[in-house]
């Protein structure tokens, strides 16, 4: 139904930086799945990669560069692939957590490693939603890749309370970065916390929390600034909301801009508020 309200004249552009299929189904999944977007992704770990190609639909194009700020790096390759990275773990604070301790030993550096800006990648037109885990590198990113972010509308990065790598920039840093860019913070989609290694087992046991390592947050382009969305960017962001973050109330405010607008037709606002 929202999209006959939308009437988008488009498929939506996801790009997905570190789209190793470790954490389960993406949240574009559904957008996939109902044809409603292209993703092109990136992911520079063989494996990760050839499982991508393998199951990968009509909508979806993969490649092997390693995004970041255009210079040659070194690449960390943990024993868990997950924590492999562009910044070398930091031994001292992977040694608080056992699991971390474990999965976050190097087993193998690649020197020299050329990266690409993102701003410099020919396969990519344009972003709506970009998502983005590259276990530190994020900021870099988001730094050349001002250009292709201009008209994105939507942001899923990881990011760090807690870092586990040197040099690693924090939540901070990252909110910081997207704010220059033009988004705020929606929601966070899920946020990891480990708990602390402990003398005997029985004290591990014991634990009642955590401490908080990581998560995922949602950031959207400025929706208090409609004057500043073309309708185009309104449309994009009212499917993303709906389809892969059921952020309803977003989706009713893009949908009451564009009915102002004439962009879409009358009664579009309380068709999708009843019908929903």
């Amino acid at each position: 139904m929202i999209m006959s309200l939308l009437n988008a004249q488009r498929l939506t552009e996801v790009v997905d930086i570190g789209a190793n299929p470790i954490d389960g189904d993406p949240p574009y999944r559904p957008m996939l799945q109902a044809g409603l977007c292209r993703v092109t992704g990136f992911e520079p770990q063989e494996e990760a990669l050839a499982s991508l190609q393998l199951r990968k639909g009509a909508n979806e194009r993969y490649f092997p560069y390693v995004i970041g700020d255009g210079g040659h790096h070194s690449l960390y390759i943990c024993e868990q692939s997950g924590l492999t990275s562009l910044l070398e773990p930091d031994p001292h604070k992977l040694a608080y957590y056992s699991d971390l301790e474990i999965g976050g030993v190097v087993s193998k550096r690649i020197d020299g490693l050329q990266t690409q800006r993102l701003d410099d990648i020919e396969e990519i037109d344009r972003i709506d939603l970009l998502k983005i885990d590259v276990q530190g590198s994020e900021l870099a990113i988001f730094q050349n890749g001002q250009k292709r972010l201009s008209s994105a509308v939507a942001i899923q990065t990881e990011v760090a309370f807690l870092t586990i790598y040197k040099n690693q920039p924090t939540l901070g840093d990252i909110d910081v970065a997207l704010r220059a860019l033009g988004f705020i913070p929606h929601t966070f989609i899920h946020a990891k916390a480990f708990v602390m290694n402990a003398s005997s087992p029985v004290y591990r046991n014991n634990a009642l929390s955590g401490q908080l390592l990581d998560g995922d947050a949602l950031y959207l382009r400025d929706f208090t600034r409609p004057d500043l969305m073309s309708d185009d960017q309104l449309v994009q962001m009212a499917s993303i909301c709906h389809h892969c973050y059921r952020s309803f109330d977003i989706v009713r405010h893009c949908l009451s801009v564009l009915e102002a607008r004439n962009a879409i037709a009358a009664g579009s606002v309380l068709r999708y508020v009843t019908e929903n």
